[in-house]
């Protein structure tokens, strides 16, 4: 019994499903390095074309406006399609905008921006199928850990991602054309691969069997927000994480440079240590989460993030410094913590309600407020929005305490 307690991470009515794990998790390096990337693009084109942070903003803001569109068409590709075949839909959506960019180049800012519109809806697809299929991918009492784990990944990429493509254009080693070329090419490869392979398409188990016949997708989403207040929470909750995570990541660079701390060749080697400290943080708290349950640790974690803002806020100068960092520890777990907990015990509603939270990252476009605010006042009084939304996290996480 022991035994199979300790082994139902990747195990699921005695089936080990640890290899289709290990082949999903690697989408989750992949969609970490493609968000990373903006980050230091949007310094870069500030640099290279004089434009303000507002306007920079419009990077991130046409990305995740693609998660926004493309979420709830997603979801209803992989109902009809299944999870394989929106992870190589979305592969090919991916390499086709990372691709353009070459011809790209001789449009300026805006041919990029929509280059990076096409990723966004690739990545949307790619996220909307991986996410739940990685809950599934086991026993359900360690969905949250196994996201997690599966989530620590895309911390990676996105580490590899700042310093990588960092270093790449502030020293001037080349232009913004070549990573995107071969991410693209290698985007393009996996797609062969994952069209070749043949992944184990899990059927959710039914809380009313006779509707998984008859309920369209659009039917199943009005039952989620009619029935399931917790999920509705859980769902405004990661549009708030969203909004705090990508607004930092992409103020971060601009805040440290504006204060003068650093240039911007430090500041992405600063960033780059940021996000080291958020995939430890994913990592220890897959395994913590082994332990003690996800909502537990998103309670203490959400108070971090609190303390942590309120501090950079106060602008007590290295000591808000170590607390801006110190937040990519407390943060690393709430997207894959929140996004299990909102799905958990859905059945039949499972893809439906994932669309709907993959909607979420158009909270990226909140740096756009960020950068306005930046602009107006100071470099200090943008955080307030990012504290806003790891306060709405933490009544979240106070709300699931109550649960049965």
């Amino acid at each position: 019994m022991d035994s199979q307690k300790n082994n139902g991470i990747f195990r699921r009515d005695g089936i080990n499903y640890l290899v289709p794990f290990i082949l999903i998790t690697t989408l989750f390096f992949l969609w970490g390095f493609a968000r990373a990337i903006l980050d230091v693009l949007n310094k870069h084109f500030q640099n290279e074309l004089s434009i303000s942070i507002t306007q920079s903003a419009w990077i991130q803001v046409t990305t995740y406006l693609g998660y926004f569109l493309m979420a709830i068409p997603a979801g209803l590709f992989i109902n009809r399609y299944g999870y394989r075949r929106g992870v190589v839909f979305g592969l090919l959506l991916f390499a086709l905008g990372a691709l353009a960019f070459v011809p790209a180049e001789s449009g300026g800012f805006y041919a990029f921006v929509a280059c990076l519109f096409v990723i966004g809806c690739g990545l949307t697809f790619l996220e909307t199928a991986a996410n739940p299929y990685s809950t599934e991918l086991g026993s359900p009492e360690t969905a949250s850990s196994r996201l997690n784990l599966s989530q620590s990944f895309n911390g990676m990429g996105s580490l590899f991602a700042t310093f990588a493509v960092g270093q790449f254009l502030f020293n001037k080693v080349g232009n913004v054309t070549t990573p995107y070329l071969i991410l693209g090419v290698l985007v393009l490869g996996i797609a062969v691969v994952f069209s070749k392979v043949k992944l184990p398409e899990i059927s959710e188990t039914l809380e009313k069997p006779e509707l998984s016949e008859n309920n369209s997708g659009l039917s199943n989403l009005r039952e989620l927000f009619a029935h399931h207040p917790l999920f509705v929470l859980g769902l405004f909750s990661l549009l708030a994480y969203e909004v705090a995570e990508i607004s930092i990541n992409s103020y971060f660079i601009n805040f440290v440079t504006g204060q003068g701390w650093m240039n911007d060749s430090v500041a992405s080697i600063v960033l780059t240590v940021a996000l080291a400290f958020f995939m430890v943080g994913r990592f220890g708290g897959s395994w913590i989460m082994r332990r003690i349950s996800g909502e537990r640790m998103l309670l203490i974690c959400a108070v971090g993030t609190v303390c942590c803002m309120i501090l950079v806020l106060l602008n007590l100068g290295k000591l808000s410094m170590v607390a801006l960092i110190a937040n990519y520890l407390f943060e690393a777990i709430m997207f894959p913590t929140i996004f299990s907990l909102a799905l958990s015990g859905l059945g039949h509603l499972t893809k439906s309600a994932s669309s709907l939270l993959m909607m979420t990252p158009v909270g990226g476009c909140g740096f756009l407020l960020m950068g306005y605010v930046a602009d107006q006042t100071n470099l200090i009084m943008p955080f307030i929005i990012p504290l806003i939304g790891y306060l709405l996290i933490l009544f979240y996480a106070l709300r699931l305490q109550k649960r049965p």
